[in-house]
């Protein structure tokens, strides 16, 4: 599947059946055992990158851009701090959604909410954040993702992306990793070195990493600065 058809596939796939399938994952209401090893999962990586922002204690001073936003969980809470947040997701229906779970809570304004891909984002932001996206997307888009994504950082990116390890690739093999092809798009790990790479390709240097590890859920978090 080459990129194009990859990012069909992902906008396809948010807007239909997918979009029901996160929306309860990332919502409160009851799910299965694995969905709820995921939502765990997802919102344990959401609340590292706002530790991170909160402990450097300048957050209502920023721009953010929050590129693939889903559902709002990582956009609302930014706002909520006093962060200036411009949200995003290739997804029309997974923006309506986060618009209008900001507006329930009373955030009319910001977050701003647009529908784009990540390749076409533009502006110029503090900080650039894109939490869990790359695993729709193989290596070589990915990459080019990264180099797009920071071009619109003035200082910091930070991103999470399912790690490429042997321990992780003999489990998505066997199916114990990742949801089956019925349920989601493919699945791609990405080495974490070829991460690195990329960032250091456009001046950027990692100055704090972590890890998130469930029994269905990996995400390699890496905050990269302007070196």
């Amino acid at each position: 599947m080459n990129g194009i058809d990859d990012k069909t596939v992902v906008r396809d796939y948010f807007n239909a059946t997918g979009f029901d399938r996160w929306r309860r994952i990332y919502g409160d209401g009851e799910v299965n055992k694995v969905q709820l090893d995921i939502r765990t999962g997802h919102q344990q990586t959401v609340d590292t990158v706002l530790g991170w922002l909160k402990a450097d204690g300048n957050l209502a001073e920023l721009t953010i851009c929050d590129a693939g936003c889903g559902v709002g969980s990582l956009s609302i809470p930014l706002a909520q701090a006093g962060a200036t947040v411009s949200a995003s997701d290739i997804s029309e229906k997974m923006v309506g959604e986060a618009k209008e779970r900001a507006v329930a809570i009373g955030l009319s304004a910001n977050p701003s909410f647009s529908v784009q891909d990540l390749e076409t984002l533009g502006g110029t932001y503090h900080s650039v954040i894109c939490l869990d996206v790359l695993i729709h997307y193989p290596s070589d888009q990915a990459m080019e993702m990264i180099k797009n994504l920071t071009s619109l950082a003035s200082d910091r990116m930070i991103l999470s992306f399912a790690p490429k390890t042997f321990f992780l690739t003999i489990l998505k093999k066997i199916g114990e990793f990742f949801p089956g092809p019925s349920k989601a798009t493919r699945a791609y790990q990405h080495r974490e070195s070829d991460v690195v790479r990329a960032f250091e390709s456009c001046g950027f240097k990692i100055q704090r990493t972590a890890m998130t590890s469930r029994r269905f859920y990996f995400s390699r978090i890496v905050e990269a600065v302007r070196g």
